[in-house]
């Protein structure tokens, strides 16, 4: 079978450590280059992985015909510029979220790809293609919690490091924008809308001048979403979905181990029943179900306006 031939943006840990192996496991992905602005840095990881080909710049990545597709990790500020660059020169585009600072620049980008509409581009949210994840939305669409009525979310890790890009507050550094995405995602994908209204409380930290805790509401009319992100607390997350007629645990939701199950902890009628999930690696269902909507042509998973749409919330929840 196929496989669809991706090059990569950088070194950044989490295509290192996580995306890169997790897609040389694709049933439909391959990870043939990989660039960095040190071609020094660019031997080392592909050394590392394994990888064929290596490049000295984004530029010479992008002009090699054998690339089928782009992954993008590079820091929040480079997400569009070098994604439309990818799509200028032919290549289909897997960026990581946020997928951009603002909502008007994820706008460009989503134009962008309408004028490549042999392309496709998707938002990394590999979260959502677990498959725990989709029993979960499975379960609250058919009502097995009765009506939904309120989703909580909690997503922290302990991160002080100036050099960190994640504290960078002029490149898009923060908790919302790091984690509290996730938490906004989820809440969107669940109650399959957008928030009609939306309030926060930001705690910044005096040095970086980035939200190190962040807490909010999010109206959607027939329920609401609260959630906590902080880059300075205990590591932990959690999801809980509340209806009618019971209520769903999710633990470690968004960043499961791939190696291990999961489970979905489901409360209803005064008793508790826990269904597990076979070990998944999140990224490499992503990388096949992206890979299979180049190879049969069909609409991307995640389509490119909803990473607008999850970027106007964060935009809006900063604003305050």
């Amino acid at each position: 079978m196929k496989k669809i031939r991706f090059g990569v943006f950088s070194t950044a840990k989490i295509g290192m450590k996580k995306v890169i192996p997790a897609m040389q496991k694709g049933t439909l992905t391959e990870v043939s280059a990989i660039s960095s602005r040190s071609i020094e840095r660019a031997k080392n990881a592909a050394r590392k992985l394994e990888i064929p080909k290596t490049y000295g710049s984004y530029e010479e990545l992008l002009a090699d015909p054998e690339i089928d597709a782009i992954y993008n990790p590079l820091p929040n500020h480079l997400h569009v510029p070098w994604s439309i660059q990818a799509l200028e020169a032919g290549k289909h585009v897997l960026c990581e979220k946020p997928i951009s600072l603002t909502s008007s620049e994820a706008q460009k980008l989503l134009d962008a790809s309408e004028k490549n509409p042999d392309l496709k581009v998707m938002e990394a949210f590999m979260y959502r293609h677990h498959p725990r994840w989709q029993k979960t939305k499975e379960w609250v669409d058919e009502g097995r919690i009765g009506e939904l009525n309120t989703v909580h979310s909690y997503f922290s890790y302990y991160n002080d490091n100036p050099d960190d890009i994640r504290n960078q507050a002029e490149i898009g550094g923060g908790g919302m924008m790091d984690i509290g995405c996730y938490c906004i995602s989820a809440a969107r994908f669940l109650f399959g809308g957008e928030p009609q209204q939306a309030e926060s409380v930001l705690k910044m930290d005096s040095e970086f001048q980035t939200d190190k805790v962040a807490s909010a509401l999010l109206d959607f009319g027939s329920g609401t979403s609260v959630f906590t992100c902080s880059t300075q607390s205990s590591p932990h997350q959690y999801v809980q979905i509340f209806g009618t007629k019971g209520h769903i645990l999710l633990n470690t939701p968004f960043t499961p181990a791939p190696d291990e199950q999961t489970e979905i902890h489901l409360y209803k009628n005064g008793s508790s029943e826990t269904f597990s999930i076979e070990p998944h690696d999140q990224y490499t269902v992503q990388g096949d179900l992206f890979a299979r909507s180049i190879l049969e042509d069909t609409p991307v998973p995640t389509p490119l306006q909803d990473a607008v749409d999850n970027m106007k919330v964060i935009e809006q929840l900063l604003r305050q």
